[in-house]
Protein backbone atom coordinates (compact mmCIF):
# COMPACT_ATOMS: atom_id res chain seq x y z
CA UNK A 1 0.00 0.00 0.00
CA UNK A 2 1.35 3.63 -0.75
CA UNK A 3 2.14 5.45 2.24
CA UNK A 4 -0.16 8.52 2.50
CA UNK A 5 3.64 10.28 3.67
CA UNK A 6 4.63 11.38 0.62
CA UNK A 7 2.59 14.10 -0.89
CA UNK A 8 4.59 14.04 -4.38
CA UNK A 9 2.87 14.22 -7.26
CA UNK A 10 -0.39 13.20 -4.94
CA UNK A 11 -3.11 15.44 -6.97
CA UNK A 12 -5.36 16.64 -4.82
CA UNK A 13 -8.30 19.55 -5.20
CA UNK A 14 -8.72 22.07 -2.51
CA UNK A 15 -11.36 24.21 -2.46
CA UNK A 16 -11.68 27.61 -1.50
CA UNK A 17 -7.96 27.97 -2.52
CA UNK A 18 -8.37 31.98 -3.09
CA UNK A 19 -6.85 33.49 0.33
CA UNK A 20 -7.51 32.51 4.06
CA UNK A 21 -6.85 28.27 5.24
CA UNK A 22 -7.48 26.94 1.47
CA UNK A 23 -4.42 29.10 -0.22
CA UNK A 24 -2.25 28.30 2.77
CA UNK A 25 -2.92 24.53 2.48
CA UNK A 26 -2.40 24.79 -1.51
CA UNK A 27 1.03 26.07 -0.61
CA UNK A 28 2.12 23.61 2.03
CA UNK A 29 1.07 20.94 -0.21
CA UNK A 30 2.80 22.75 -3.03
CA UNK A 31 6.05 22.64 -0.89
CA UNK A 32 5.30 18.67 -0.86
CA UNK A 33 5.46 18.45 -4.45
CA UNK A 34 1.43 18.08 -4.60
CA UNK A 35 0.17 18.22 -8.04
CA UNK A 36 -3.26 21.00 -7.39
CA UNK A 37 -6.00 21.87 -8.77
CA UNK A 38 -6.96 24.94 -7.16
CA UNK A 39 -10.98 25.90 -6.99
CA UNK A 40 -12.71 29.06 -5.80
CA UNK A 41 -14.73 31.70 -6.99
CA UNK A 42 -11.90 34.47 -7.70
CA UNK A 43 -10.09 33.87 -10.38
CA UNK A 44 -7.58 36.40 -10.46
CA UNK A 45 -6.52 35.64 -7.00
CA UNK A 46 -7.11 32.14 -7.34
CA UNK A 47 -4.48 32.65 -10.63
CA UNK A 48 -1.40 34.30 -7.97
CA UNK A 49 -1.78 31.40 -5.46
CA UNK A 50 -1.18 28.87 -8.60
CA UNK A 51 1.87 30.74 -9.49
CA UNK A 52 3.00 31.00 -5.74
CA UNK A 53 2.55 27.54 -5.71
CA UNK A 54 4.51 26.55 -8.96
CA UNK A 55 7.36 28.50 -7.22
CA UNK A 56 7.45 26.45 -4.28
CA UNK A 57 7.72 23.49 -6.25
CA UNK A 58 4.06 22.29 -6.85
CA UNK A 59 4.82 20.53 -10.28
CA UNK A 60 1.72 21.39 -11.93
CA UNK A 61 -1.14 23.38 -10.19
CA UNK A 62 -3.80 24.92 -12.08
CA UNK A 63 -7.24 27.10 -11.33
CA UNK A 64 -10.74 26.28 -11.56
CA UNK A 65 -12.61 29.12 -11.18
CA UNK A 66 -16.27 28.03 -9.99
CA UNK A 67 -19.00 29.03 -7.55
CA UNK A 68 -20.17 25.88 -5.18
CA UNK A 69 -23.65 27.20 -5.54
CA UNK A 70 -23.92 26.47 -9.36
CA UNK A 71 -23.60 22.33 -10.07
CA UNK A 72 -23.00 22.89 -13.53
CA UNK A 73 -19.41 24.57 -12.47
CA UNK A 74 -18.86 21.77 -9.91
CA UNK A 75 -19.65 19.69 -12.62
CA UNK A 76 -17.30 21.45 -15.19
CA UNK A 77 -14.67 21.37 -13.05
CA UNK A 78 -14.20 17.63 -11.97
CA UNK A 79 -14.74 16.99 -15.75
CA UNK A 80 -11.77 19.65 -16.34
CA UNK A 81 -9.71 18.74 -13.32
CA UNK A 82 -10.11 14.61 -14.71
CA UNK A 83 -8.98 15.72 -18.32
CA UNK A 84 -6.32 17.37 -17.17
CA UNK A 85 -4.53 15.45 -14.38
CA UNK A 86 -6.20 11.85 -15.14
CA UNK A 87 -6.99 11.07 -11.69
CA UNK A 88 -7.78 12.64 -7.95
CA UNK A 89 -6.01 11.58 -4.40
CA UNK A 90 -7.07 14.00 -2.04
CA UNK A 91 -10.11 16.37 -2.03
CA UNK A 92 -9.72 19.13 0.33
CA UNK A 93 -13.31 20.54 0.88
CA UNK A 94 -12.78 24.10 2.30
CA UNK A 95 -14.85 26.48 0.60
CA UNK A 96 -17.58 28.33 2.98
CA UNK A 97 -19.22 31.67 3.62
CA UNK A 98 -19.93 33.26 6.82
CA UNK A 99 -23.10 34.30 8.31
CA UNK A 100 -23.13 37.63 10.29
CA UNK A 101 -24.25 36.95 13.69
CA UNK A 102 -27.84 37.61 14.83
CA UNK A 103 -31.12 36.43 14.91
CA UNK A 104 -32.67 33.98 12.67
CA UNK A 105 -35.37 36.24 11.49
CA UNK A 106 -33.14 39.12 10.84
CA UNK A 107 -31.12 36.70 7.42
CA UNK A 108 -32.40 37.33 4.32
CA UNK A 109 -33.85 34.47 2.81
CA UNK A 110 -31.07 35.35 0.29
CA UNK A 111 -28.29 34.58 2.69
CA UNK A 112 -29.51 31.93 4.29
CA UNK A 113 -29.54 30.21 0.37
CA UNK A 114 -26.36 31.24 0.23
CA UNK A 115 -24.74 29.87 3.08
CA UNK A 116 -26.57 26.52 2.97
CA UNK A 117 -25.68 25.81 -1.22
CA UNK A 118 -21.78 27.18 -0.48
CA UNK A 119 -20.99 25.43 3.21
CA UNK A 120 -23.06 21.79 2.54
CA UNK A 121 -24.76 21.59 -0.41
CA UNK A 122 -22.27 22.78 -2.92
CA UNK A 123 -19.62 20.21 -0.30
CA UNK A 124 -22.28 17.55 -0.84
CA UNK A 125 -21.98 17.77 -4.50
CA UNK A 126 -18.55 18.02 -5.00
CA UNK A 127 -17.24 14.98 -3.22
CA UNK A 128 -20.05 12.95 -4.87
CA UNK A 129 -18.48 13.87 -7.95
CA UNK A 130 -15.60 13.42 -7.23
CA UNK A 131 -15.63 10.29 -5.51
CA UNK A 132 -15.55 7.92 -7.94
CA UNK A 133 -12.41 8.95 -9.04
CA UNK A 134 -11.05 8.56 -5.43
CA UNK A 135 -11.87 4.86 -5.63
CA UNK A 136 -9.66 4.91 -8.67
CA UNK A 137 -6.57 5.33 -6.35
CA UNK A 138 -4.95 2.87 -4.43
CA UNK A 139 -5.34 4.87 -1.17
CA UNK A 140 -7.08 8.43 -0.88
CA UNK A 141 -8.14 11.02 1.55
CA UNK A 142 -11.23 13.40 1.91
CA UNK A 143 -10.98 15.85 4.31
CA UNK A 144 -13.63 18.68 4.86
CA UNK A 145 -12.56 21.72 7.34
CA UNK A 146 -16.15 22.06 8.73
CA UNK A 147 -15.93 24.52 12.36
CA UNK A 148 -16.08 24.56 15.81
CA UNK A 149 -19.50 25.79 14.96
CA UNK A 150 -20.49 22.25 13.06
CA UNK A 151 -19.91 20.77 16.76
CA UNK A 152 -21.47 23.23 19.47
CA UNK A 153 -24.52 25.43 18.98
CA UNK A 154 -23.26 28.87 18.63
CA UNK A 155 -25.95 32.04 19.79
CA UNK A 156 -26.95 34.18 16.38
CA UNK A 157 -25.41 31.28 13.76
CA UNK A 158 -28.24 29.70 13.58
CA UNK A 159 -27.60 29.24 9.35
CA UNK A 160 -24.46 28.62 9.86
CA UNK A 161 -24.29 25.92 12.69
CA UNK A 162 -27.17 24.35 10.40
CA UNK A 163 -24.93 24.27 7.60
CA UNK A 164 -21.68 23.04 9.35
CA UNK A 165 -23.48 20.83 11.82
CA UNK A 166 -24.48 19.10 8.19
CA UNK A 167 -20.55 19.30 7.22
CA UNK A 168 -19.78 16.94 10.40
CA UNK A 169 -22.79 14.89 9.87
CA UNK A 170 -22.07 14.11 6.49
CA UNK A 171 -18.22 13.34 7.11
CA UNK A 172 -19.29 10.71 9.96
CA UNK A 173 -21.56 9.34 7.70
CA UNK A 174 -19.28 9.10 4.97
CA UNK A 175 -16.41 8.10 6.92
CA UNK A 176 -18.68 5.06 7.72
CA UNK A 177 -19.76 4.13 4.65
CA UNK A 178 -15.67 3.98 2.77
CA UNK A 179 -14.59 1.96 6.06
CA UNK A 180 -12.61 -0.77 4.91
CA UNK A 181 -11.81 0.88 1.27
CA UNK A 182 -8.92 2.80 0.03
CA UNK A 183 -10.12 6.10 0.85
CA UNK A 184 -10.10 7.72 4.33
CA UNK A 185 -12.28 10.55 5.08
CA UNK A 186 -11.95 13.32 7.99
CA UNK A 187 -13.11 16.11 9.35
CA UNK A 188 -11.58 19.25 11.09
CA UNK A 189 -13.51 21.83 13.46
CA UNK A 190 -11.67 24.72 14.22
CA UNK A 191 -12.33 27.62 16.45
CA UNK A 192 -12.16 31.59 15.15
CA UNK A 193 -9.35 31.42 12.53
CA UNK A 194 -7.66 34.69 10.90
CA UNK A 195 -8.94 35.49 7.60
CA UNK A 196 -10.97 37.29 5.70
CA UNK A 197 -14.30 34.84 5.99
CA UNK A 198 -15.63 37.69 8.42
CA UNK A 199 -15.50 41.14 6.90
CA UNK A 200 -16.76 39.05 3.83
CA UNK A 201 -19.85 39.02 5.25
CA UNK A 202 -19.65 42.59 6.95
CA UNK A 203 -19.20 40.75 10.45
CA UNK A 204 -15.78 41.92 11.20
CA UNK A 205 -14.53 41.17 14.67
CA UNK A 206 -13.38 43.50 17.55
CA UNK A 207 -9.72 43.60 17.21
CA UNK A 208 -8.83 41.73 20.78
CA UNK A 209 -10.81 38.80 19.88
CA UNK A 210 -9.07 38.53 16.15
CA UNK A 211 -5.96 38.56 16.89
CA UNK A 212 -6.23 35.58 19.16
CA UNK A 213 -7.89 33.22 16.69
CA UNK A 214 -5.74 30.52 15.13
CA UNK A 215 -3.45 31.79 11.99
CA UNK A 216 -4.63 29.73 9.24
CA UNK A 217 -1.23 29.08 8.25
CA UNK A 218 -1.08 27.19 11.49
CA UNK A 219 -3.84 25.15 10.28
CA UNK A 220 -2.67 24.37 7.13
CA UNK A 221 -0.10 22.15 8.76
CA UNK A 222 -2.82 20.60 11.22
CA UNK A 223 -4.06 19.18 7.41
CA UNK A 224 -0.90 18.46 5.69
CA UNK A 225 0.03 16.41 8.66
CA UNK A 226 -2.94 14.47 8.95
CA UNK A 227 -2.47 13.85 5.26
CA UNK A 228 1.33 12.68 5.90
CA UNK A 229 0.44 9.78 7.99
CA UNK A 230 1.69 6.64 7.49
CA UNK A 231 -1.26 4.40 6.06
CA UNK A 232 -2.28 2.88 9.77
CA UNK A 233 -2.27 5.74 11.46
CA UNK A 234 -5.46 8.19 10.47
CA UNK A 235 -6.64 11.41 12.74
CA UNK A 236 -9.95 10.95 11.03
CA UNK A 237 -11.61 13.79 13.62
CA UNK A 238 -9.30 17.28 14.74
CA UNK A 239 -10.60 19.94 16.66
CA UNK A 240 -8.48 23.38 16.64
CA UNK A 241 -8.69 26.10 19.44
CA UNK A 242 -7.33 29.12 19.62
Amino acid sequence: MISLMDLKNKVAVVTGASDGIGKEISLKLAKDGARLALVSRNKEKLEEVVKECMGLGSPDARSYPCDLRNPEQIKQVVSQTMSDFGGIDVLINNAGIWQKVGQLEEASLEVIKDVIDTNLTGLVMMTSLVLPQLKNREEAAIVNISSHSGIEAKPGQSVYCASKWGVAGFTETLRADLKGTNIRVAGVYQGGTRTKLFEKANDPKNAELFNKFTEPSDLAEVVVFMLSRPPKIWLHDVRVEF
